[in-house]
């Protein structure tokens, strides 16, 4: 397996595995510039991976101060329940689109893959 000829930011040899015969991996080839510049694009839109676990950290915070103000009679016990409810609604509702976020980000790599396995095969006919 060959290395990739590409020179990383920090002015180090790059490390990743060369694909296509080119000599370059999949994050220094032209090839795939348009490719990366689409995934790049539908990151930013997205927020990032970190949205997610900040939602449910909230929920989580949410459903502690709650459950202790239960205990303390602070909150009635059926208005508690319902709000607990509500509040897994919420998490489940977060959990689905980071589910279906996932679903799309794996689709988009498997087409990526696709495209790059039929250049290689159009190369290896015509070499």
């Amino acid at each position: 397996m060959a290395t990739c000829s590409g020179i990383t930011r920090s002015g180090e040899r790059c490390k990743g595995v060369a694909i296509d015969g080119s000599g370059l991996c999949y994050s220094h080839s032209p090839d795939h510039a348009d490719a990366r510049r689409r995934s790049a694009r539908k990151g930013g839109k997205r927020g990032g991976r970190g949205r997610p676990v900040v939602e449910i950290s909230d929920i989580k915070h949410r459903l502690e101060e709650l459950a202790e103000d239960v205990l303390e009679g602070k909150v009635d016990r059926g208005n508690a329940a319902v709000a607990g409810q509500l509040l897994n609604y919420a998490l489940r509702a977060v959990s689905v689109g980071l589910k279906a976020r996932e679903a799309e980000e794996i689709e988009g790599r498997l087409e990526e893959l696709e495209v790059a396995m039929e250049k290689q095969k159009g190369r290896a006919a015509h070499g």
